[in-house]
């Protein structure tokens, strides 16, 4: 089965043009890889096999016949070229130079000194290859005054000029064509790389995401089952019918907590290429007096009121903002100033924008038992999902003694 094009061009590309395979360790420059090695073998066969065709023709030209002397010059000189063209890859620009001038006196350098040439031309940038170049009319005019030919002085100079433009400009495609390979093989890598920063940007702003979800769900689902556990602690005097309705409260609450949990752990856990599982269904605008009932069940005292126009009609990014910041109101009150009574308003219309305003008395003496660990997360991200939304927030504590959140929310119409 026939190579692909590319397999070619990428086995023709010379190491000191290829990108490292290390780039911790990259090769010393110089160093040939065993393609080179085919390559460098190939060349030197070639040159040497046309210049014996060379000689030999020499030697059978009647008209102008080789003297010993000058024979054992020019297979000396081609020999020499030959060899030099081992060190074309560490100093193209010297063997080319040392070819042109054993060329002014051999014609079996010839084919050596072209291949010096390109190797220049594909290595090199433009000035030195046409430096090169141009000296190959003085060479050529060097070797004709030596071993006069048939042929005028000018046909001869002519031939050597176009032979080297000829290598020159098949060198100089050669480079061009793998630089441009070369660039767009770094464009490739560098779209990759920013493809990875891309992907690494997502799965982090996803990770966020999932990270105040669960603190937003779980702290508040946490904090109602110690407002419960609080209950039973403070209250020794209560019913049997009491305490199993808590402790009811309690299993219900926990659950709810798990199944959350489970929820978005199953979206951690989802594989690459996996079917995404549903959705959790996200609170809405109309879920905020369930989340107050549940709240006051765990005995908190809440004065709530909502005057909303068309609530079920709200967006659902908008429900779920206004529900998150009514929850992390709820919840922190709950962690830091359990038994004190909060005051919730939640009003707001189409174009008019929406307003959530939570609010507590600070409490004046410590709450008996340990406090609920909290690291202030919670509010920072009511900070930065508010900002997110386009909205104000002000949140702490006022001249009055009372902490407030109060959040102002777009509407769009």
């Amino acid at each position: 089965m026939s190579r692909p094009r590319a397999f070619w061009a990428e086995r023709l590309v010379p190491e000191s043009l290829r990108a490292p395979v290390d780039p911790v360790q990259p090769e010393p420059i110089g160093s040939r890889t065993r393609n080179d090695w085919v390559v460098d073998i190939i060349g030197f066969l070639f040159a040497v096999g046309f210049g014996v065709l060379i000689v030999i023709s020499m030697l059978n030209d009647n008209a102008n016949p080789l003297s010993t002397p000058v024979l054992v010059i020019d297979v000396t000189c081609g020999v020499l070229a030959c060899l030099s063209l081992w060190w074309r890859r560490r100093w193209p620009v010297g063997v080319a130079l040392s070819c042109v001038l054993l060329g002014a006196f051999s014609a079996s350098a010839t084919i050596a000194g072209l291949l010096a040439l390109f190797s220049v031309a594909v290595h090199r940038n433009a000035r030195p290859v046409l430096l090169v170049a141009a000296l190959w009319v003085p060479s050529s005019a060097v070797y004709a005054i030596y071993r006069p030919q048939s042929e005028a002085l000018w046909v001869v100079v002519l031939v050597a000029v176009v032979c080297s433009l000829a290598a020159t400009a098949w060198g100089m495609f050669i480079r061009a064509r793998r630089q441009l390979v070369l660039t767009l093989r770094e464009r490739a890598l560098r779209a990759e790389a920013d493809q990875r920063l891309h992907a690494d940007g997502a799965r982090m702003a996803e990770r966020t995401r999932i990270a105040r979800e669960m603190h937003d769900v779980l702290a508040h689902r946490i904090s109602l089952m110690a407002l419960h556990a609080g209950a039973l602690e403070v209250r020794p005097d209560l019913s049997p019918e009491e305490v199993r309705e808590t402790a009811e409260l309690l299993r219900s609450t926990a659950r709810q907590a798990l199944e959350e949990l489970r929820g978005v752990i199953g979206v951690l856990r989802e594989e690459p290429g996996q079917e995404p599982r549903p959705a959790a269904p996200q609170p809405t605008l109309s879920d905020i007096p369930r989340l107050i009932e549940e709240t006051r069940r765990a005995g908190a005292r809440i004065d709530f009121e909502m005057r909303v126009d068309h609530p079920h009609t709200a967006p659902s990014a908008l429900g779920r903002d206004a529900y998150r910041i009514v929850q992390e109101a709820l919840t922190n009150i709950g962690k830091h100033a359990r038994g004190t009574a909060a005051q919730v308003r939640v009003s707001g219309a189409p174009d008019n924008g929406l307003h959530v305003n939570v609010r507590n008395r600070l409490p004046v003496h410590a709450h008996a038992g340990p406090a609920l660990p909290g690291s202030g997360a919670g509010l920072l991200g009511l900070q930065e999902r508010v900002t997110l939304a386009g909205g104000m927030l002000v949140l702490g504590p006022d001249g009055s003694g009372d902490f407030v959140v109060d959040a102002e929310l777009h509407w769009p119409a």
